[in-house]
């Protein structure tokens, strides 16, 4: 994009705008700005695309004072509340500025000082719809007093030329009266007839001008008539408009609530009736509503789409909205269908949801003495030194794992797609969605024995079950697997590589997760973002997550890219941004993603790319046009008193829950885990050491087993070869990448009660 011209020098009452550079502070220094003057108001703002909705500030030239500095610097201040250091290219556009501030200034003044003069006739409060019209007759009326005004000076004017007429006039008959040469008195009688024409002629545009007023005050009276007329209508307008929304939304409640009964169902003509009316209610709504733009230093920005985008048939209607209209309502009549679909599976009778806890005891307030710790740890090796479960939270990393499926819907939703590119959009989601519990989780998960699983069986309330276990100890890795009756599955091997930085600590997660859909084949992986643990010394602790993910659809060659601003005290963005922009293999932009991970997250599609201006790096950026956004996912609430539990989601409160059938070593059967949850912490640090030095004394074990085998001429093995129960290490075609995946058997065993394999880690 070319640089933008100098602005030029605009008729009054137009807009002035051009870009100038702003002082902003000691660090960034002048900053370029778009600014644009207009009613005496003198406003900034980052880029022309902000001019929409985002205004950086705003100064009254009623009230400023404009000062020159050098060739191109000047400052506008009002009095110590604003001021603007601000900086032209050129001391020529330096000029126009100074010359169109100051002609806009003037103007400002004198139309404050005439607003003074009618000021107390009007409220200062804001008017209704009542008052609206009280202030335009107000105002009309001070019109008319002001041509009242005129005219009187007028008369004034005319009884002075009146008097100094009479006095010329006498001035000259007594030149009459003396007696002088024939063509000095012949010249006296004419100027005596023009200054009897002069008084005629001011007499007539008095006459002229009291018949104006006259005529005014007259046409005044039809005004204010026809004024009241059109403020009455507008009235009954609003109202009309305000009962038909609320019609509006009484019809919608009362369609979305036919749509979950068993009769909507049995007939399916009416069932894809009321699907194609509510397309069409939101393709409607699409005509009249456009969200804002956005700006994006990532490398794009979202505007708008043209109008003509959202008008379309009826055909495609329905075809846009079943690719971008799964809402909730929708997701809800779709559960219903599946439901009524031959090819799901019927259950014959419904089993009660077992009840889960909602609440654990209170997290206790115990004194942490750092110097009763390091004492501790004087003349001990580093890796044997226990840390006190002070630092961690009633919970395993296993199951912080098994977390990541609290918004198990959006992939439920994912498989219903019919478009890979809008399945692209729920997955990215999901991966979001998963860090939306750790933005108040500063507890230290514990870490997993070698060997040691966690079972989360959600079949009968939720549809799907996984299966973790920590799979390597050196380094440490757990293999997490999950599959659902809705026709995903989900796999993901993480090993956590941490670098503590002084200040702050990096937790980077290494491995990939995968997501495989049965229906379309669809096979996506992708990768985590590093988390930031901030003020490890002194300070409140708090996380940040911060880098990028591609999320690739190895099938379709599909791809989204998020990204996740780190925070900054300086930036204006909000805090915890994502955004993503998913494209098809050829690279094509088909959707945008916006939002926070942990708050909500939003997709837009795109009817329209184009090459921007220069972002802040000098990168060129990419205008996307882009339909109204729909909100895909958003984060539940926290429980009642999270503050004190640890600040555990809903689901994390019942992840720990005792239940019955679980294998001998799941985490729920961890005693310094139960133990630290009781509130029992001292305990907990003492059979937290017992557990780990038998893990070391079971290691060294079985390295030793391992170098005899090694030594036998049979077979060499690899000292401490241990091989996961449940998950066996393959390649997987796809990514290309190496895994542990589940290799079965776990369920069954649950099923006979048959835990032979298990080894003894408690």
């Amino acid at each position: 994009m070319s640089e933008p011209k100098p602005p030029t020098p605009t008729p009054p009452g137009d807009m002035y705008k051009g870009w100038l550079f702003k002082w902003t502070n000691y660090i960034k220094g002048y900053q370029r700005r778009w600014f644009v003057l207009s009613n005496g108001l003198l406003s900034y703002y980052r880029t022309q695309a902000e001019m929409g909705h985002t205004c950086r500030g705003t100064i009254n030239l009623a009230t400023a004072n404009i000062a020159v500095e050098d060739s191109c610097n000047f400052v506008i201040s009002n009095g110590g509340a604003q001021t603007y250091h601000l900086k032209a290219s050129t001391e020529v556009e330096r000029q126009r500025w100074i010359t169109a501030l100051e002609l806009a200034k003037a103007k400002a003044v004198h139309m404050q000082a005439e607003s003074d003069d009618s000021g107390d006739d009007c409220p200062a409060v804001p008017p209704s719809s009542g008052q609206g019209g009280g202030c335009r007759n107000l105002e009309i009326q001070s019109t008319l007093r002001t041509l009242g005004s005129k005219v009187e000076d007028l008369n004034t004017c005319n009884d002075l030329i009146v008097k100094h007429g009479s006095a010329l006039q006498r001035s000259l008959s007594e030149l009459e009266g003396i007696r002088v040469v024939g063509d000095v008195g012949e010249k006296m009688r004419q100027v005596t007839e023009r200054a009897t024409l002069f008084r005629i002629t001011s007499n007539a545009m008095i006459n002229a001008c009291r018949d104006f007023l006259s005529l005014a005050q007259n046409h005044s009276k039809r005004w204010q008539k026809a004024l009241q007329v059109e403020r009455d209508q507008r009235i009954r307008l609003e109202e009309t408009l305000e009962q038909l929304a609320k019609q509006h939304n009484h019809l919608e409640r009362a369609f979305r609530g036919a749509t979950v009964l068993p009769s909507s169902f049995s007939n399916p003509a009416l069932a894809n009736k009321g699907a194609a009316v509510k397309g069409d209610a939101s393709d409607e709504d699409d005509d009249n509503e456009f969200f804002d733009a956005m700006e994006d230093p990532a490398g794009f920005i979202t505007v708008p789409a043209d109008p003509k985008y959202h008008r379309r048939s009826g055909s495609n209607v329905s075809g846009l909205s079943s690719e971008i209209g799964m809402d909730d309502q929708s997701v809800n009549f779709d559960d219903q269908s599946m439901v009524s679909n031959p090819e799901s599976p019927q259950p014959l009778e419904l089993e009660p949801v077992r009840q889960r806890r909602t609440r654990i005891p209170d997290k206790p307030n115990y004194y942490l003495n750092l110097w009763s710790i390091m004492k501790n740890c004087i003349g001990k090796e580093l890796s044997k030194i226990p840390m006190p479960v002070n630092f961690n939270e009633p919970l395993s990393m296993l199951q912080r794992l098994s977390e990541d499926l609290e918004y198990y819907e959006l992939l439920d939703k994912a498989a219903k797609c019919q478009s890979s590119l809008e399945q692209m959009c729920y997955v990215a989601a999901f991966t979001v969605s998963s860090y939306s519990t750790t933005v108040h989780r500063t507890g230290k998960p514990f870490n997993p024995l070698l060997g040691e699983t966690f079972e989360l069986d959600r079949l009968k309330d939720c549809g799907y079950r996984s299966l973790c276990e920590q799979v390597s100890h050196h380094p440490p890795a757990a293999a997490h697997h999950a599959s659902s009756e809705k026709g995903w599955t989900l796999r993901q091997e993480i090993t956590l590589a941490s670098k503590f930085r002084g200040k702050y600590l990096s937790i980077m997660p290494l491995g990939s997760i995968q997501c495989l859909f049965d229906k379309s084949d669809n096979h996506y992986s992708w990768k985590k973002v590093t988390t930031t643990v901030h003020n490890i010394i002194v300070g409140k602790l708090w996380i940040d997550q911060s880098g990028e993910i591609d999320v690739v659809n190895h099938k379709t060659g599909d791809r989204c890219h998020l990204k996740f601003a780190p925070y900054s005290y300086f930036s204006r963005d909000v805090p915890r941004k994502v955004t993503g922009v998913v494209t098809d293999k050829e690279g094509k932009a088909h959707y945008v993603l916006s939002g926070t991970w942990d708050e909500k997250m939003e997709f837009s599609r795109i009817m329209q790319s184009s090459k921007g201006e220069n972002g802040t790096e000098g990168k060129q950026r990419t205008v996307y046009q882009t339909l109204k956004a729909k909100e895909i996912w958003r984060k539940n609430p926290l429980p009642e008193g999270a503050e004190n539990m640890y600040f555990f989601s809903s689901l994390a409160l019942t992840l720990n829950d005792p239940e019955e059938g679980v294998a001998p070593t799941d985490c729920r059967r961890r005693p310094d885990q139960r133990l630290m949850e009781d509130g029992r912490w001292d305990e907990a640090n003492a059979e937290k050491q017992r557990l780990e030095e038998k893990q070391r004394t079971v290691r060294r074990e079985r390295e030793r087993e391992a170098v005899k085998a090694a030594s036998s001429p049979e077979e060499g093995t690899h000292p401490d070869s241990y091989q996961a129960m449940w998950f066996d290490k393959l390649d997987d075609p796809a990514s290309g990448e190496t895994l542990h995946v589940y290799k079965g058997g776990y369920w069954e065993a649950k099923e006979q009660g048959k835990w032979d394999v298990c080894p003894d880690i408690f």
